[in-house]
């Protein structure tokens, strides 16, 4: 296998994308695709910078030693023979910050319920003390005018 379709190939597979979707964004068949790919053809050299544009990457990152990693800031290190890309493709960023706005939204929302919540706790707890309070000074009055008749007797 070609070393430059190799690493087109494993780069479009880093960004979840098909052999079908490159080759349309490329306006060429599938089958012209793959054999980038495999190296069967080098007509790459022709689509380098839309295949650059497509991936979000620099034509250099194209013809750098497997001993490179590639980060999502398109910065590279040696990293004894591993070749590693961290570049998510955009549907899956924007599933990902979707799904933490919803998350984020859903914790201030159930923040706000609990504090609504315990307020409306609090004023209960606060009526029923005022109630306790008035039955226990009416009951304290009872007490004092029964004892004032036994007294009497």
């Amino acid at each position: 296998m070609d070393k430059i379709g190799n690493k087109i190939k494993e780069i479009r597979k880093t960004r979840g994308l098909s052999q079908e979707e490159v080759a349309k964004s490329l306006n060429i068949s599938q089958s012209a695709y793959a054999r980038i790919e495999t190296g069967e053809s080098n007509s790459w050299a022709y689509h380098i910078q839309d295949i650059c544009d497509l991936f979000e990457i620099k034509p250099e990152e194209l013809f750098k030693s497997d001993k490179m990693v590639i980060n999502k800031d398109n910065k590279d290190d040696s990293m004894n023979g591993y070749y590693i890309n961290n570049n998510y493709p955009k549907e899956l960023k924007e599933q990902h910050e979707s799904e933490t706005t919803h998350l984020k939204e859903e914790i201030i929302s159930l923040k706000e319920q609990h504090q609504s919540q315990i307020k409306h706790l609090e004023e209960e707890i606060i009526s029923l003390k005022e109630q306790y309070e008035s039955q226990i000074t009416h009951l304290e009055k009872e007490i004092a005018f029964l004892r004032e008749q036994l007294n009497k007797k």
